[in-house]
């Protein structure tokens, strides 16, 4: 018999929540929790996961217990039902991070049945003191969020959801509802089997999200490069950089930052004030683009995330699939590029050697899977759907790179037919990579003890790419000719259909394997002007012209306006907009903004007049250490810290801190140096200097200045004197 949500649930669908009618199954799961069905529900990101089990807490008796990975995912779903109740006490976060006299009113508010949802980590649920007191309280149901984390095959595995079970019979056995937005058939009946709900009723939403777009690009030498001009593209809107350590993202956050972007960091080295600090930035749209581990964004409800990024191929297709998912919650646009490498997947595997050999079986086939997805060169959404168990029937979903720029078809039944007899001698032994190996020929131990350079198809494929065998064998997969048992860690074997196909001798028609050139390291460099590329030393007088006039009308010397080497810069990669003047050194977002429309103005029409061909991409700031010494002196000044102390602090001298000083002026940043300089020059002293940098000096030079007060006065003097005069027209 269907289910179906009573008048009740709408009712209050409607009044609490405030919409008119429920999407997709979430009626039906609804109904299934209210009459006290154990329930599993995959559902993608942005489907309404979390209204199937709010909603039916606030209309049962008691209270829900909900349990989620992530102290973020919590607060920020608390933070959204307060905003609906009359009264905070209806959920609370039950969690590490309370204080004592919080951790008091949670209690309290429970204990008098205040509290309809109570969301915890799976490590406080199965604490001892906690199970203790959990049994004196009327639990409606159980929502396990992120169910995935229960399986080993899953992307985010944890070991405390596997004792979830253990923890729900000793608090009392109640209904179980598991969600999750990714999980493949093995995760699921993982899941329902660890859970002990083999007959939960089970509701599934079609991964097919039409309007995400998927992007694989090579990730070359300059990938930093190609993030900040992809994001400039989307300035003002909603996005999340995924990498997968934390040092890269640090790294890349100040790139973004040093290249005129809106970007914060967000990793679980941060400290808790500063994830939250930086998450609801996001949230609230203060900042458009958070750089992170793949941590960030589960269950975070911002439907507005126009752009995904992978600076790294993630380590599981399931991963992938939820990360990406976060893009186009609203059913906008939603964007989804990843910048692959070989060497990456590589580097994963190596760590995947501390792990148990069972753990290394499971992490090395998710690895392959993902490789897979990268390479193919057949339609990524079909290729994706199918991962998850669903047939796409479209040839072409023109929304991926793949099918945008289609290739043609090449007859591939000759070897397509090789990999079926392999698959047929093997004795059901093979994964993909053994039947690669036998191909190419090459003896690895396991094959050594299978017999396989004995097989009539031995080495029959060498003169093609172990990668052309791979993708061969995925197309197959993907036309169902092939199956792939994952019980047994990815055991392939022949469908009754490619069986069929076989004793008929069909054709098979590929689309040719398309090789990722990763060594590409053309383009721009970190900064300064580019290797071999030419002054314009025409446009280079005309800009210094303009640069005395625009200095004279606001009267102030030429040189702190833009200083020789910017202007030289701007003769050497032509930047005609305002935006991309931003990335030319000493110029900076907020000179660009006041000063540089004139100045993109004339090399604009420069450009026109003498039919140049412009450098296809711009310089870009590094964050190696002179980007970290950047950020460092400014929060060094903020905090009055002196000169030595700041260059002790680093390893660097003096003059480097001063010469970054006037890097960080000369682009726009003002700096607080009062109390630096007072070490230094008295009130009179400085008004001196200051009066001859901004009347006497044409060019800022510290000799001429030296040599003009006969040695008064030294160079630390001077540079300080003149930084001072910088800010004060900055």
């Amino acid at each position: 018999m269907a289910l179906t949500a009573s008048t009740k649930s709408r009712d209050l669908l409607k009044s609490f929540f405030g919409f008119d009618d429920f999407r997709g199954q979430q009626s039906d799961i609804v109904a299934a929790v209210m009459q006290g069905q154990d329930a599993f529900v995959m559902m993608p990101t942005g489907g309404g996961k979390s209204l199937c089990y709010q909603l039916p807490a606030l209309e049962m008796d008691g209270v829900a217990i909900v349990i989620s990975p992530l102290i973020a995912l919590m607060k920020n779903q608390v933070d959204a039902l307060r905003s609906f109740a009359e009264s905070d006490g209806i959920t609370h976060v039950w969690n590490s991070s309370l204080t004592k006299r919080e951790m008091v009113v949670v209690r309290q508010d429970l204990s008098e049945g205040n509290t309809k949802l109570l969301y915890m980590a799976p490590e406080s649920l199965n604490k001892t003191e906690n199970i203790e007191f959990l049994r004196e309280l009327k639990v409606s149901f159980y929502a396990i969020d992120e169910a995935h984390c229960i399986s080993e095959w899953g992307h985010d595995f944890r070991p405390e959801y596997r004792m979830l079970r253990q923890a729900i019979n000793a608090i009392g056995r109640r209904p179980i509802l598991a969600l999750t937005a990714t999980a493949t058939q093995k995760v699921m009946s993982d899941i329902l089997k660890t859970l002990e709900i083999p007959k939960a009723s089970t509701f599934m939403t079609s991964f097919n999200r039409a309007n995400l777009t998927y992007e694989v690009e090579a990730k070359t030498a300059n990938v930093e490069r190609d993030v900040v001009k992809l994001l400039r593209n989307y300035t003002g809107r909603s996005a999340i950089v995924y990498c997968l350590s934390r040092q890269k993202v640090e790294e890349l956050a100040q790139v973004l930052q040093l290249n005129g972007l809106s970007a914060l960091p967000y990793h679980a080295g941060l400290d808790a004030n500063s994830r939250i600090r930086h998450q609801d930035a996001f949230l609230n749209e203060e900042v458009d683009i958070i750089v992170a581990t793949v941590a960030f964004g589960m269950g975070i409800d911002k439907p507005d995330v126009r752009l995904v990024v992978h600076h790294d191929m993630p380590r599981s297709l399931e991963g992938y699939y939820q990360e990406t998912g976060r893009a186009g919650r609203d059913g906008g646009e939603g964007r989804c590029v990843t910048f692959y490498a070989e060497k990456d997947l590589d580097k994963m595997d190596k760590f995947l050697a501390r792990k148990p050999v069972a753990e290394q079986e499971i992490g090395r086939q998710l690895l392959l899977d993902a490789r897979a997805y990268a390479i193919t060169s057949s339609c990524r959404r079909k290729f994706l759907l199918h991962y998850f168990g669903e047939e796409y029937a479209q040839a072409n979903c023109g929304n991926c790179n793949n099918c945008q720029n289609p290739e043609s078809g090449i007859d591939a039944s000759e070897h397509a037919h090789l990999i079926v007899d392999t698959l047929a001698l093997s004795g059901g032994q093979f994964r993909a990579l053994q039947v690669v190996n036998t191909l190419i020929g090459i003896e690895t131990s396991l094959l050594k003890t299978l017999g396989a350079r004995s097989m009539a198809t031995w080495g029959k494929g060498s003169s093609m790419a172990a990668a052309h065998w791979d993708d061969l064998i995925r197309q197959m997969m993907l036309g169902g000719l092939l199956q792939k048992d994952l019980e047994r860690y990815g055991i392939l074997s022949v469908s009754p259909a490619g069986q069929k196909w076989s004793s008929q001798q069909g054709s098979f028609t590929a689309l040719p394997f398309r090789a990722f050139n990763e060594d590409d390291e053309s383009g721009a460099s970190g900064g300064g002007i580019r290797q071999g590329a030419a002054l314009d030393s025409a446009l280079y007088d005309q800009l210094k012209d303009l640069n005395r006039k625009m200095a004279r009308t606001r009267d102030i010397p030429p040189y702190a306006l833009f200083s020789e080497a910017s202007l030289q810069e701007m003769a050497t990669s032509y930047p005609i907009t305002v935006d991309e003047l931003k990335t030319i050194p000493g110029v900076g977002e907020a000179k660009a903004k006041r000063f540089g429309l004139e100045l993109a103005n004339l090399i604009k029409l420069h450009v026109e007049e003498h039919e140049i061909e412009r450098p296809g991409d711009f310089a870009i700031r590094s964050a190696g250490q002179k980007g970290n010494l950047k950020l460092f002196i400014i929060q060094s000044i903020d905090r009055k810290l002196g000169l030595e102390e700041i260059a002790r602090s680093k390893q660097v001298s003096k003059d480097d801190v001063l010469q970054e000083m006037e890097h960080i002026v000369r682009s726009g940043t003002r700096l607080r140096l009062d109390y630096l300089i007072e070490d230094f020059l008295d009130e009179d002293s400085l008004d001196e200097i200051t009066d001859y940098f901004a009347q006497d000096s044409e060019d800022g030079a510290l000799d001429q200045a030296v040599l003009h007060f006969n040695a008064e006065y030294g160079e630390l003097e001077m540079r300080l004197a003149r930084l001072r005069f910088l800010c004060s027209i900055t």
